[in-house]
């Protein structure tokens, strides 16, 4: 809830996602085909709702994960994996970037919310695009950086 945009959706809306999404899934899953038509329109309403709430949640973490650039950009610790920088190095500069603190960082990556593969690709990515933009304006700005630290590892640079 410390996440920006998410005190606004409120705990709610949490709630009724896990909520009703299993008991929709209960009730199809016990009832199948027995099901009236009053219990039929009730369990659609409800996919409805819970599936609005869903799209809420995955709007407000889109929005955070374009946050994660600005604080790379920000930080000059090319040679160290994001997740220590993030958690060990400068936890106020992410907390002040993205407005969460480690704890609320560490409970998303507990939750899966980061697939490390994809991060360390997204990273890698990340790293290379800024170093061949400065560098196309003759800007060095990482001198003799040997590095890139990705998402949760480290790897050697081109070179």
């Amino acid at each position: 809830m410390n996440i920006e945009g998410f005190r606004a959706l409120g705990s709610s809306v949490f709630e009724t996602v896990v909520n009703k999404s299993e008991a929709v899934s209960k009730t199809k899953k016990d009832r199948g085909d027995d099901i009236t038509p009053g219990e039929k329109k009730t369990l659609t309403a409800e996919e409805k709702e819970y599936k609005s709430k869903r799209k809420q949640i995955q709007e407000k973490l889109i929005k955070f994960a374009t946050r994660i650039p600005a604080f790379m950009y920000l930080t000059d610790y090319r040679e160290n994996t994001l997740y220590d920088v993030i958690t060990k190095i400068e936890p106020e500069l992410f907390k002040a970037v993205t407005g969460l603190s480690v704890t609320d960082f560490n409970l998303l990556v507990s939750l899966d919310v980061f697939n490390s593969g994809h991060m360390n690709q997204a990273v890698f990515a990340f790293r290379r695009y800024e170093d061949a933009s400065l560098s196309y304006t003759g800007i060095e700005s990482h001198e003799g950086l040997r590095r890139y630290g990705l998402y949760d590892t480290v790897v050697a640079v081109d070179g």
